[in-house]
């Protein structure tokens, strides 16, 4: 890839567009989205009627889940294929087949911008950000959330370093990530970073049949171990969030 691209584009299309054929790359339980849309309402702390670029839309779940919120939203992917599913789950919304890191909106089109675990695709995330923060207007607002690479499980199942290392369902790009690492490409471009923890994230579906029977339990313990205050940077995912300046940054 030229110009600093941080994926490996094609690998990542061909990917996501074969879980697009089969329809089934929705991994979280629906209590899961809503309590996901819960926490970037209450982070973002954007009203009803704010326009919102979900980046990294997927099959569109959660660009459907803020338009019932009451937001104005635009969903974007590299995948034609799950933007295609897209646009027939829910016609009333505006989706886009595109890539994050050149985005077809003009400067600070946006009051905000989900992230839904889409950094950690990225190894050098500031082109991305970049244009998070272009298409952001003067005061607004981001909301990330990705995997923790400090939970015990998403490191042992899904780091390369791991001995436990499972490949099935990534693409070569993907790796959980740690909080600091977001926090501080954000703070660069200008922005001011939160973060918080988050356990609990019910999902309903792994790539990787042999962990399959594992799911009842990963989703039990994962709420009941890291419950107490002390395990928050332990807690399986991230959630990163911000404001760009409203002044000259």
């Amino acid at each position: 890839m030229t110009d600093r691209l941080s994926q490996n584009k094609d690998s990542e299309i061909a990917f996501f567009d074969s879980h697009g054929a089969s329809n089934a790359y929705d991994v979280f339980a629906p209590e899961t989205n809503e309590r996901l849309i819960d926490i970037f309402v209450r982070l973002s702390g954007l009203k009803p009627g704010a326009r919102i670029a979900d980046l990294g839309c997927g099959s569109g779940v959660f660009s459907n889940a803020l338009r019932q919120r009451g937001y104005e939203c635009t969903g974007v992917d590299l995948s034609p294929a799950l933007i295609r599913i897209a646009r027939q789950k829910y016609p009333g919304i505006e989706f886009i087949e595109g890539d994050v890191e050149n985005l077809p909106f003009a400067d600070a089109s946006f009051d905000g911008v989900l992230l839904a675990g889409i950094l950690h695709h990225f190894s050098d995330r500031s082109r991305f950000v970049a244009e998070v923060k272009r298409i952001l207007k003067p005061g607004g607002k981001f909301v990330a959330f990705d995997p923790n690479r400090m939970n015990p499980a998403m490191y042992l199942y899904r780091d390369r370093s791991s001995p436990l290392y499972s490949p099935v369902g990534v693409t070569e790009n993907e790796r959980p990530v740690i909080a600091s690492e977001i926090a501080d490409t954000f703070r660069a471009a200008g922005f001011s970073v939160g973060t918080e923890y988050h356990s609990g994230m019910k999902y309903r579906y792994i790539a990787a049949s042999a962990f399959r029977w594992l799911l009842p339990a990963y989703n039990f313990f994962d709420a009941l171990i890291f419950a107490p205050a002390f395990m928050k940077p332990f807690r399986s995912f991230v959630f990163s969030y911000g404001e760009k300046p409203r002044g000259p940054a």
